[in-house]
């Protein structure tokens, strides 16, 4: 098998493919995806809702693309498959912190007021002023 790809990779047609948009495009949008999974560990804070949306498009319209030109891009379309899939839990978790709840479960964890504590009473008026605030008050 490594015989087989190496005689291929030495063969004017495996240099023509290595030295073509259809492999350097493909790598150089591996950017892409490459972010969008580091940032999976990013605050839900910071997620745009509509960036998100519109690289998770971009990549589902690309991804057929890479499907149906000839011969088919492998290469590009597991890139987008890649990054369609971490744009979606983007996505999700975009969705579930800000209209599931999950700020306002992150903020009451943040504010726990011990008992006794001169911080519970702090604790508690900036948890009514960032319900205020959410009320749109």
């Amino acid at each position: 098998m490594a015989s087989t790809f190496v005689n291929w990779l030495r063969s004017p047609a495996g240099r023509q493919y290595f030295f073509s948009t259809h492999f350097w495009g493909p790598v150089a949008n591996w950017g892409l995806p490459l972010a969008a999974i580091a940032d999976l560990k990013k605050d839900e804070e910071v997620i745009s809702g509509p960036m998100t949306t519109a690289l998770a498009c971009y990549s589902f319209v690309f991804m057929r693309f890479a499907w149906r030109v000839q011969p088919r891009n492998y290469l590009l379309f597991a890139c987008h498959l890649c990054n369609s899939t971490a744009q979606s839990i983007q996505g999700a978790r975009f969705v579930n912190y800000w209209n599931m709840g999950g700020r306002e479960k992150k903020l009451a964890a943040a504010a726990v007021p011990v008992e006794g504590s001169p911080a519970g009473g702090v604790a508690e008026a900036v948890r009514k002023a960032e319900a205020e605030k959410i009320a749109g008050k």
